[in-house]
């Protein structure tokens, strides 16, 4: 018997309200854009919506490059997993600007 082959689709990409990660809604699009300006508190991803994967689990990975931690270390990069809970489903993947961005605009002599 063959296994279904999961559907899935990239429904909004860009910048997004601030995500509640204590809630199950998902941030709402603010602006479709593939340039996120480097303020700081931007919130910006992409939602997708998969189909036919239900109790199947999710791996992301999300790599800043060069981004250094509080002691000057790169950060490695932030990775999970996420249960698929619905045959419909959706979902937010998502970053914040943040206050280091202030260090690797000047590494990089954009500021």
């Amino acid at each position: 018997m063959s296994k279904l082959k999961a559907d899935v689709s990239i429904i909004y990409s860009g910048i997004f309200s601030q995500w509640d990660t204590q809630s199950d809604d998902l941030p709402r699009l603010l602006q479709a854009t593939v340039h996120v300006p480097a303020i700081i508190d931007t919130e910006f991803g992409f939602i997708t919506r998969i189909k036919k994967a239900k109790n199947q689990v999710l791996s992301y990975c999300i790599y800043h490059p060069d981004i250094p931690d509080d002691n000057g270390h790169i950060r490695p990069p932030f990775d999970g997993e996420v249960y698929i809970k619905e045959n419909d489903w959706r979902f937010y993947l998502g970053d914040c600007i943040w206050a280091p961005i202030y260090q690797s605009l000047l590494k990089y002599g954009l500021f």
